[in-house]
């Protein structure tokens, strides 16, 4: 599949979970849920520790998102995407996105290995879908 491709199977989920999300509105965990909720997509934003962002309820964990959750866009260090996609792999989730950043060898290695569909090019979910910033 063509990158292109790649993001069109990623956005056809009904809902996105946003792992790393942040209330930090500077930092890039907020800037990629804002991005998703001003180009109309549903997020459940993924938080060890808050109850909520951006207005959103978040949940904990990847273990805890929504079965209408096929895609998760990640920011996260790149060790925690290692634990991120395991728990994604099972939880079902077939649609990685590792936002610039977040990538590591191991993490990239196992979503091919479970047929994932993986975007971990650089490709940047702002730059792909536009944003305002507000």
């Amino acid at each position: 599949m063509t990158v292109k491709e790649q993001l069109k199977a990623f956005l056809t989920s009904p809902m996105i979970g946003v792992v790393g999300a942040s209330n930090n509105r500077n930092k890039f965990g907020n800037i990629v849920l804002r991005c998703y909720l001003e180009n109309d997509r549903q997020v459940v934003p993924v938080h060890p520790a808050q109850k909520e962002i951006e207005g959103i309820e978040c949940v904990t964990s990847v273990a805890e998102l929504p079965d209408t959750v096929e895609s998760i866009s990640v920011i996260t260090p790149p060790r925690i995407t290692e634990q991120v996609v395991e728990m994604a792999a099972a939880k079902g989730i077939r649609n990685v996105w590792m936002q610039p950043g977040a990538e590591s060898p191991a993490a990239i290695h196992f979503c091919r290995e479970q047929g994932i569909n993986l975007i971990a090019d650089g490709t940047c979910v702002m730059v792909e879908l536009g944003f305002s910033g507000h």
